[in-house]
């Protein structure tokens, strides 16, 4: 099959929905499947690999600035390439539900060309990315359905991460087949070793407590820092913050602000980490706590839990990431510090069921290894393929189909 993915950036850096995607087709390709990428320019690394379809960013006027500093571009959907690239494919999927992909869209129906897509983000990650505050749930509401009308309901099939997002799907009456299959995580070796360090049992050893994620609003890191406030563990807890994003500064600040009160006794790490560096962070780690209440489903998350450390995930309804939680104590409610503050102290108050159920968390990320998700995912494909499609021609020249 030629599978053509529609992105608008393929190459951006720290963006779980491009990781994602750039995992994905690596994976596609090892299957033997013929992908190509309809997407903006590799900005971040001139010499490195290129789109096969490479259209350049589109500069927006007066907002531009403020997307440059969530370093998010947007692919130019005016370019003659758009219908190249559609012409080329069995099937078009698209990753997004931007310009790029409307005029991918447009050409695919106008072809006759099957549409898949992903759903990789809620309406709530546009919003509270906009406006820096929670609000805007009308908006929010309006774009949604907008999206299921305008792309949603002209799919094939929809891949849904979580069971969450399927639901909330079905609950629009989207028409597109909706099925739950996980983005998929890249098997890694735990590096954990299988028992605990001679010290791990001292009452004076401190405790790593790590959150991997964008300092975003939605990834709610604040809330972290307030259950580190009322824990009964705060003078051992060494706390790591590994990502960047637009709050970094902001949340950077927060969480010296526990050092310098002595709420801790360890002055927080804040940085960006490579791969090998999350393994390694994940694999030294007492604690992983998610406090994210907009989320599809949390990636970040399941790579860490490959390295058998304890997460502590926040529930909320347009979040699926909970979904990997194995016990009622690795869940709190959203925003709910304390109720945050009593997990963290329950894990650390039970070690030794704690290294135990690590290698539980590792052992059930095999159930979504990326060869498995990508080949149910080639499987969608097929039959997306196999299905006989209509030829929009009502909006069109008869002859620009030929």
């Amino acid at each position: 099959m030629k599978i053509l993915f529609v992105i608008n950036n393929l190459f951006c850096k720290g963006n779980g929905l491009d990781e994602s995607a750039r995992r994905t087709i690596q994976a596609l390709r090892e299957a033997g499947q013929e992908v190509r990428v309809l997407s903006g320019p590799n900005i971040h690394d001139p010499n490195g690999p290129h789109p096969d379809y490479e259209v350049p960013n589109f500069r927006f006027p007066l907002v531009q600035p403020i997307l440059d500093s969530y370093e998010y571009y947007y692919a130019d959907w005016r370019s003659p390439l758009v219908e190249q690239a559609v012409r080329w494919a069995d099937v078009v999927h698209l990753e997004e539900t931007f310009f790029i992909q409307h005029a991918a869209m447009n050409w695919a129906k106008k072809l006759g060309k099957p549409i898949t897509a992903t759903y990789h983000l809620h309406p709530e990650n546009i919003v509270l990315n906009a406006l820096g505050f929670d609000g805007g749930h009308l908006i929010s509401k309006l774009l949604f359905r907008y999206w299921c009308r305008v792309f949603y309901d002209n799919c094939t099939y929809l891949q849904c991460p979580t069971e969450n997002v399927r639901q909330r799907l079905l609950r629009h009456h989207v028409k597109a087949r909706c099925f739950t299959l996980s983005n998929g995580v890249i098997p890694d070796h735990c590096l954990r070793p299988e028992t605990p360090p001679d010290d791990y049992l001292d009452p004076e050893r401190p405790l790593n407590l790590i959150y991997i994620g964008r300092t975003a609003t939605e990834k709610d890191q604040p809330t972290l820092f307030k259950a580190i406030r009322l824990s009964k563990y705060a003078h051992r807890i060494r706390l790591h913050i590994a990502g960047r994003g637009p709050k970094l500064k902001a949340y950077t600040r927060m969480a010296n602000q526990l050092y310098e009160e002595g709420v801790v006794r360890y002055a927080p790490v804040v940085g960006f980490y490579d791969r090998d560096g999350l393994r390694q962070l994940a694999a030294s780690a007492d604690l992983a706590v998610h406090c994210a209440y907009v989320e599809v489903e949390g990636m970040s998350i399941t790579e860490a839990l490959q390295q058998a450390v304890v997460p502590v995930i926040a529930t909320a309804p347009y979040s699926g990431t909970a979904t990997y939680a194995l016990d009622e104590h690795s869940t709190f409610p959203a925003k709910d510090a304390k109720a945050l503050a009593e997990r963290i102290d329950y894990w650390f108050d039970h070690p030794q069921r704690r290294w135990a159920m690590g290698f539980r968390y590792a052992r059930s990320m095999n159930s979504i290894k990326i060869e498995r998700c990508v080949q149910e995912l080639v499987e969608m494909f097929r039959k997306a393929c196999s299905q006989p499609v209509t030829i929009d021609i009502s909006r069109h020249e008869l002859a620009s189909v030929a």
